[in-house]
């Protein structure tokens, strides 16, 4: 059992037309430090982490629990999704669901790959789990990261205020099985 439900985790390898959404490894420590550092990834997430205390803290393979996926693009880590129980959330709308993060090196911004990345960890999740809705929450500012969820299927449920700024939580229906199965095109008329 993990924090996500009765999953077997990490789950084999997801593999897109271009990505590869896996468990972390050693090799990705530098890139994690480069990603959680960057104060263009965390524009909307409160600042970024001072790069001397990642590189003190940071363990050899990091981020190694269930829900959290590196994104690779040719053996190389260019982010992380994070589908997670949202148990601590500040609203209620969202307590107890999965919630979806994601966080991507500013060098693979604008390609698709968030979408690509995002929507194969969402597919992932409905044939592991489902019936289980999914809820994010963003920064209403950050335009970017507003038109991905509507993409993914997204719509608001309410915008609230916290960390000093305008929130925007989203939930995704559920995906019930028979639907998981169509989309997956293992069913043919």
């Amino acid at each position: 059992m993990t924090e996500l439900g009765p999953i077997a985790w990490p789950p084999t390898p997801i593999r897109t037309a271009r990505l590869v959404l896996r468990e972390s490894e050693t090799r990705d420590r530098a890139a994690f430090v480069e990603l959680l550092a960057s104060p263009e990834v965390h524009t909307y997430l409160g600042g970024a982490r001072p790069r001397e205390e990642l590189e003190r803290e940071m363990p050899g393979a990091p981020e190694r629990w269930p829900g959290s996926f590196v994104v690779d693009l040719d053996g190389t880590m260019i982010g992380q999704i994070l589908l997670r129980r949202a148990t601590g959330h500040r609203r209620q709308a969202a307590a107890g669901k999965a919630d979806l993060g994601y966080l991507f090196l500013p060098r693979a911004w604008g390609f698709g790959y968030a979408a690509e990345a995002c929507a194969a960890a969402l597919d992932w999740f409905d044939g592991a789990l489902p019936g289980e809705p999914v809820v994010l929450t963003t920064q209403s500012a950050n335009v970017a990261s507003m038109r991905l969820a509507a993409k993914l299927g997204f719509t608001e449920v309410e915008r609230f205020q916290a960390w000093g700024a305008e929130q925007w939580l989203g939930l995704r229906s559920p995906v019930t099985p028979w639907q998981t199965t169509l989309h997956r095109g293992q069913i043919l008329h």
